[in-house]
């Protein structure tokens, strides 16, 4: 499982193995369920996750009580609430499994403790958190840009292997639909 990680942080920067020996020990695994909450709202986000195998989501409850997925990480890809992460705050957020899921995760003591010691990794974490934003810029893009047909026709297009395994009424959450104006949408695709 740690080769995950480790191919993952040769992609942004060089670790020798002795290195990576050591900044594995940072990290612990974590074994979830489907639909575990990892984090809830009100609580201390305490956690950065890495996704080894699975699929997690993070959300918030709007004003009229509906779930609002803000974001996805599948493989390969960290969540959090950064905010609430990065001055140990309590999160407006919640960080739910949505399939059975293996995680890495390490808490911010130990990402500085990890950075101080291995300085190299502040390179790996720079581009995951500029991936992660420029990610987020794109969203927000197409959320001006496109109409919701659009915004979900382009989610088809770009990614449809996620939209096939993805719960539609996740995806429907994540895009700012309700489930049955996205079957709708989906029933016009078909035809």
């Amino acid at each position: 499982m740690s080769t995950i990680l480790k191919n993952h942080i040769a992609k942004f920067a060089q670790v020798s193995d002795n290195d990576f020996e050591q900044i594995k020990k940072f990290f612990d695994i974590k074994q979830t369920c489907k639909k575990e909450n990892l984090l809830k709202e009100g609580q201390i986000c305490r956690h950065h996750y890495f996704v080894l195998d699975g699929l997690l989501r993070k959300f918030y409850i709007n004003e009229k009580g509906t779930e609002q997925t803000t974001e996805f990480a599948i493989e390969t890809w960290w969540l959090t609430d950064n905010f609430a992460y990065e001055n140990q705050l309590a999160t407006e957020f919640y960080i739910q499994a949505v399939e059975k899921s293996t995680l890495l995760y390490i808490t911010l003591e130990k990402q500085q403790k990890l950075l101080e010691e291995f300085p190299v990794m502040e390179r790996y974490f720079r581009f995951v958190y500029q991936r992660a934003y420029a990610a987020a810029q794109k969203r927000i893009k197409f959320l001006f840009s496109f109409s919701k047909e659009e915004f979900y026709f382009q989610a088809v297009r770009n990614h449809p292997e996620f939209i096939q395994r993805v719960p539609q009424y996740l995806i429907a959450s994540y895009l700012g639909f309700t489930p049955e104006y996205l079957s709708e949408i989906r029933k016009r695709l078909l035809s």
